[in-house]
């Protein structure tokens, strides 16, 4: 049976500063790093047959650091799993997104990239990779804005709960059938946010 691994990259230096991404490349903070490191360690008991990642910056280094600890090959990075482009308001933050096109932004056109050619592109990658890694166990590190689509096109039902970074949601094909087995998982991450809670 095949079955895939979802993992939203870790933190941002971006993330904290509350700045939209998209498709430009910024890499991990070192917190980032730390929750990559963390999703690792829980992950050396498993069983995964290979790493493919987004080819950005951030989804590249939490792929590297899982596959540096675990021992499963990194096999390569594709820009069909690149984050949602989010057109004009790449590097903005809410307050910028205010000044500039006031509290109606959302229901301007910015140059989003729609949910049809996401998907499309989910699509593609898609059909490379049961064409040549069926019946595998397969890490997919990409973005929260592209994770979060694709889920729902298998569930068949919006994804309420934000993804969070280093999360692991996993999903296994059982004949023609795609079934959830984990979503938004970061129990790797319990100690971590324990530190961080007493260091505020």
């Amino acid at each position: 049976m095949t079955v895939l691994g979802f993992v939203r990259h870790g933190t941002t230096e971006w993330n904290l500063a509350g700045r939209m991404q998209g498709q430009m490349d910024t890499p991990l903070a070192e917190v980032g790093r730390i929750q990559a490191r963390l999703l690792a360690e829980r992950l050396q008991g498993e069983d995964w047959d290979a790493i493919i990642s987004s080819d950005l910056i951030r989804a590249r280094e939490t792929a590297q650091l899982i596959a540096d600890i675990t021992g499963s090959p990194f096999i390569g990075v594709d820009s069909r799993l690149r984050e949602r482009a989010f057109g004009q308001l790449e590097g903005t933050t809410t307050e910028d997104r205010l000044l500039r096109w006031g509290e109606n932004w959302r229901e301007l056109d910015l140059g989003l990239e729609s949910d049809e050619a996401l998907l499309a592109r989910w699509r593609s990658f898609l059909l490379d990779m049961e064409r040549d890694h069926r019946g595998k166990r397969i890490l997919i590190v990409s973005h929260g804005g592209y994770i979060a689509p694709v889920l729902a096109s298998f569930l068949g039902q919006p994804i309420e709960e934000h993804l969070k970074n280093t999360s692991l949601t996993v999903i296994e094909r059982v004949e023609e059938s795609w079934h959830c087995r984990l979503l938004n998982c970061t129990s790797h991450l319990v100690k971590l946010e324990q530190e961080q809670g007493q260091s505020i």
